[in-house]
């Protein structure tokens, strides 16, 4: 009992750490009034009703758009600019030699700005989710969420790789938004090997199919996120790089 009572502090101690880097994370990510992120793509979702209600939109919104249209689009935008502060934000503040500074190395602060910047995509894709599913159409909660998720974290750690990558929040923002266009434009999630893959639209496909294209494409792009990370903190590890002309 007396071990328990001693690891209470320490544990309280630890939470309020936690929070604190937590919140000094989202502002450093996404300024000092970071709680407005998660709402600016919710205009996105306005204006796609008001298309359909003025007729701008001849046809009904289907399950299938709301991976992609209604939800996944304004996510992996705000994720694109959210990914670009994560590792060349302190480039941009000249604030990188600090971040070497801090014990048990730098990757610490990648890490917890990338979590930061993660909650804020979580938390603007489920206000979008909540929206588009009483006001929109229905769909199926857990694999369209999925779906958003997968996508957003994959040009979210995108995005941080260019940035850190070309040293350049601008150009790393700049190369992932045209890895964006040609993947929205070509994709539109019907290709398996694309981020934005949806296996909603797949209706005339045998069920059997889809469901191995959708485990080959979770897998495939999970393991895609994960060589993009280790790439972006590979990169910001090399201090000389990094800090070089």
């Amino acid at each position: 009992m007396s071990a328990i009572r001693l690891s209470l502090p320490a544990l309280g101690e630890r939470a309020r750490d936690a929070a604190s880097l937590l919140s000094l994370s989202l502002r450093t990510v996404a300024g000092r009034r970071y709680w407005i992120a998660p709402l600016l793509p919710l205009l996105w979702i306005v204006f796609q009703i008001v298309r359909l209600l003025v007729g701008w939109r001849p046809e009904d919104y289907t399950p299938a758009d709301a991976q992609t249209l209604l939800i996944g689009f304004p996510v992996v935008i705000l994720a694109v600019g959210l990914g670009g502060r994560v590792i060349a934000g302190e480039i941009e503040r000249r604030t990188l030699e600090i971040a070497y500074t801090v014990p048990g190395g730098a990757h610490q602060v990648w890490l917890s700005k990338l979590g930061a910047a993660m909650l804020l995509v979580v938390s603007s894709e489920l206000l979008l989710a909540i929206v588009a599913y009483v006001f929109c159409t229905e769909f199926p909660p857990v694999a369209t969420l999925y779906g958003v998720l997968q996508s957003a974290t994959f040009f979210l750690v995108l995005s941080m790789a260019m940035s850190a990558l070309f040293k350049s929040e601008a150009a790393g923002a700049l190369v992932t938004a045209m890895c964006l266009g040609g993947s929205w434009v070509f994709q539109q999630g019907h290709t398996r090997v694309s981020p934005f893959f949806n296996p909603l639209v797949f209706t005339n496909d045998d069920p059997s199919n889809v469901l191995a294209w959708t485990v080959q494409n979770r897998i495939g792009i999970a393991l895609a996120i994960l060589a993009l990370v280790l790439l972006a903190f590979g990169r910001a590890e090399n201090r000389e790089k990094l800090l070089g002309g």
